[in-house]
Protein backbone atom coordinates (compact mmCIF):
# COMPACT_ATOMS: atom_id res chain seq x y z
CA UNK A 1 0.00 0.00 0.00
CA UNK A 2 1.76 3.50 -0.85
CA UNK A 3 1.14 6.71 1.69
CA UNK A 4 -1.29 8.49 -0.95
CA UNK A 5 -3.80 5.57 -0.67
CA UNK A 6 -6.68 6.59 1.51
CA UNK A 7 -7.55 4.97 4.61
CA UNK A 8 -10.57 2.64 4.36
CA UNK A 9 -13.26 4.02 6.29
CA UNK A 10 -14.08 3.84 9.97
CA UNK A 11 -17.29 1.55 10.02
CA UNK A 12 -20.57 2.28 11.82
CA UNK A 13 -23.11 -0.68 11.48
CA UNK A 14 -26.16 0.44 12.25
CA UNK A 15 -29.39 -2.56 13.33
CA UNK A 16 -32.57 -0.86 12.87
CA UNK A 17 -36.17 -1.34 12.14
CA UNK A 18 -38.30 0.54 9.62
CA UNK A 19 -41.43 0.28 12.16
CA UNK A 20 -39.43 1.32 14.81
CA UNK A 21 -40.10 4.56 16.89
CA UNK A 22 -36.61 4.63 18.80
CA UNK A 23 -34.77 4.53 15.21
CA UNK A 24 -36.70 7.44 13.03
CA UNK A 25 -35.60 9.15 16.57
CA UNK A 26 -32.38 8.25 16.07
CA UNK A 27 -31.69 8.94 12.39
CA UNK A 28 -31.26 12.94 12.98
CA UNK A 29 -28.23 11.55 14.88
CA UNK A 30 -27.00 9.25 12.37
CA UNK A 31 -27.27 12.36 9.89
CA UNK A 32 -25.44 14.78 12.24
CA UNK A 33 -22.59 11.65 11.94
CA UNK A 34 -22.73 11.47 8.01
CA UNK A 35 -22.52 15.52 7.86
CA UNK A 36 -19.62 15.21 10.75
CA UNK A 37 -17.32 12.43 9.22
CA UNK A 38 -18.09 12.22 5.54
CA UNK A 39 -16.46 9.53 3.71
CA UNK A 40 -14.33 8.59 6.85
CA UNK A 41 -17.15 6.90 8.36
CA UNK A 42 -19.80 4.94 6.58
CA UNK A 43 -22.47 4.13 7.62
CA UNK A 44 -24.63 0.51 7.32
CA UNK A 45 -27.68 -0.42 7.77
CA UNK A 46 -28.44 -3.85 9.31
CA UNK A 47 -31.98 -4.91 9.77
CA UNK A 48 -32.99 -6.42 12.98
CA UNK A 49 -36.99 -6.66 12.27
CA UNK A 50 -38.45 -7.07 16.00
CA UNK A 51 -41.48 -9.34 16.01
CA UNK A 52 -43.86 -6.97 17.44
CA UNK A 53 -44.15 -4.87 14.36
CA UNK A 54 -46.03 -6.88 11.92
CA UNK A 55 -44.58 -4.44 8.83
CA UNK A 56 -40.68 -4.50 9.75
CA UNK A 57 -39.48 -7.75 8.19
CA UNK A 58 -41.50 -6.56 4.76
CA UNK A 59 -40.07 -3.11 5.18
CA UNK A 60 -36.59 -4.29 5.69
CA UNK A 61 -36.68 -6.21 2.33
CA UNK A 62 -38.31 -3.27 0.60
CA UNK A 63 -35.43 -1.23 1.75
CA UNK A 64 -33.24 -3.70 0.42
CA UNK A 65 -34.64 -3.92 -3.41
CA UNK A 66 -35.03 0.19 -3.01
CA UNK A 67 -30.99 -0.20 -2.51
CA UNK A 68 -31.32 -2.53 -5.57
CA UNK A 69 -32.67 0.13 -7.21
CA UNK A 70 -29.78 2.68 -6.34
CA UNK A 71 -32.18 4.87 -3.59
CA UNK A 72 -31.42 2.41 -0.66
CA UNK A 73 -30.60 5.74 1.71
CA UNK A 74 -33.56 7.78 0.79
CA UNK A 75 -36.01 5.06 0.84
CA UNK A 76 -35.24 3.97 4.38
CA UNK A 77 -35.22 7.90 5.41
CA UNK A 78 -38.64 8.43 3.71
CA UNK A 79 -39.98 5.09 5.34
CA UNK A 80 -38.75 6.04 9.25
CA UNK A 81 -40.28 9.44 8.48
CA UNK A 82 -43.63 7.37 8.48
CA UNK A 83 -43.02 4.81 10.76
CA UNK A 84 -46.28 5.70 12.74
CA UNK A 85 -47.91 5.25 8.95
CA UNK A 86 -46.56 1.58 8.13
CA UNK A 87 -48.10 0.22 11.22
CA UNK A 88 -51.31 1.63 10.09
CA UNK A 89 -50.93 1.40 6.82
CA UNK A 90 -48.60 -1.53 6.38
CA UNK A 91 -47.22 -3.30 2.75
CA UNK A 92 -49.36 -0.27 0.11
CA UNK A 93 -47.11 2.69 2.22
CA UNK A 94 -43.76 0.76 0.97
CA UNK A 95 -45.24 0.44 -2.36
CA UNK A 96 -46.34 4.52 -2.24
CA UNK A 97 -43.25 5.43 -0.83
CA UNK A 98 -41.18 3.79 -3.83
CA UNK A 99 -43.69 5.16 -6.49
CA UNK A 100 -42.89 8.71 -4.39
CA UNK A 101 -38.94 8.25 -4.86
CA UNK A 102 -39.47 7.43 -8.18
CA UNK A 103 -38.89 4.15 -7.71
CA UNK A 104 -39.86 1.20 -9.85
CA UNK A 105 -43.01 0.60 -7.54
CA UNK A 106 -44.33 -2.85 -9.64
CA UNK A 107 -40.61 -3.94 -9.01
CA UNK A 108 -40.73 -3.31 -5.42
CA UNK A 109 -44.02 -5.15 -5.16
CA UNK A 110 -43.28 -8.11 -7.11
CA UNK A 111 -39.61 -8.18 -4.79
CA UNK A 112 -41.86 -8.34 -1.77
CA UNK A 113 -43.92 -10.95 -3.38
CA UNK A 114 -40.73 -13.13 -4.01
CA UNK A 115 -38.87 -12.38 -1.40
CA UNK A 116 -35.65 -11.87 -3.14
CA UNK A 117 -33.90 -10.41 -0.34
CA UNK A 118 -35.32 -12.48 2.82
CA UNK A 119 -31.64 -13.95 2.80
CA UNK A 120 -30.12 -10.33 3.17
CA UNK A 121 -32.38 -9.76 5.73
CA UNK A 122 -32.09 -13.07 7.38
CA UNK A 123 -28.35 -12.81 7.38
CA UNK A 124 -28.38 -9.34 9.23
CA UNK A 125 -31.28 -10.29 11.86
CA UNK A 126 -28.77 -13.15 12.42
CA UNK A 127 -25.49 -11.62 13.02
CA UNK A 128 -27.44 -9.10 15.08
CA UNK A 129 -28.61 -11.90 17.80
CA UNK A 130 -25.00 -13.49 17.54
CA UNK A 131 -23.33 -10.38 18.82
CA UNK A 132 -26.37 -9.55 21.18
CA UNK A 133 -28.71 -7.29 19.46
CA UNK A 134 -32.19 -7.34 21.48
CA UNK A 135 -33.60 -4.53 20.00
CA UNK A 136 -32.72 -0.73 17.47
CA UNK A 137 -31.44 0.57 17.05
CA UNK A 138 -28.36 -0.50 18.10
CA UNK A 139 -25.02 0.74 17.32
CA UNK A 140 -21.49 -0.83 16.74
CA UNK A 141 -18.53 0.87 16.09
CA UNK A 142 -14.93 -0.32 16.59
CA UNK A 143 -16.17 -3.60 18.47
CA UNK A 144 -18.01 -2.00 20.55
CA UNK A 145 -21.56 -2.09 20.75
CA UNK A 146 -24.22 0.71 22.29
CA UNK A 147 -28.06 0.03 22.68
CA UNK A 148 -30.02 2.83 21.81
CA UNK A 149 -33.35 1.28 22.37
CA UNK A 150 -33.82 2.44 25.66
CA UNK A 151 -32.75 5.73 25.41
CA UNK A 152 -30.65 7.87 22.98
CA UNK A 153 -29.19 10.19 25.12
CA UNK A 154 -25.69 10.54 25.06
CA UNK A 155 -25.05 7.99 22.52
CA UNK A 156 -23.97 10.51 19.68
CA UNK A 157 -21.68 11.45 21.46
CA UNK A 158 -20.15 7.88 22.54
CA UNK A 159 -20.02 7.27 18.83
CA UNK A 160 -18.41 10.45 18.35
CA UNK A 161 -15.75 9.65 20.99
CA UNK A 162 -14.92 6.54 19.73
CA UNK A 163 -14.97 7.44 16.16
CA UNK A 164 -12.30 10.21 16.93
CA UNK A 165 -10.13 7.89 18.73
CA UNK A 166 -10.35 5.02 16.22
CA UNK A 167 -9.76 7.77 13.23
CA UNK A 168 -6.95 9.30 15.39
CA UNK A 169 -5.23 5.77 15.90
CA UNK A 170 -6.17 4.61 12.09
CA UNK A 171 -6.48 1.63 13.85
CA UNK A 172 -9.37 -1.39 13.09
CA UNK A 173 -12.06 0.14 10.59
CA UNK A 174 -14.72 -2.85 10.87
Amino acid sequence: MSDSTPAAPLVLDVWCELQCPDCHRALSDVQALRARYGDRLEVRLRHFPLEKHKHAYAAAQAAEEAAAQGRGRPYVEAVLARCGDLDRSGEPLLIEVARELGLDAEEMDTALIDGRHMLIVDADQAEGKAIGVTGTPTYVIGGERLDGGKSQDGLRQRIEEIADRLLAEGTDRG
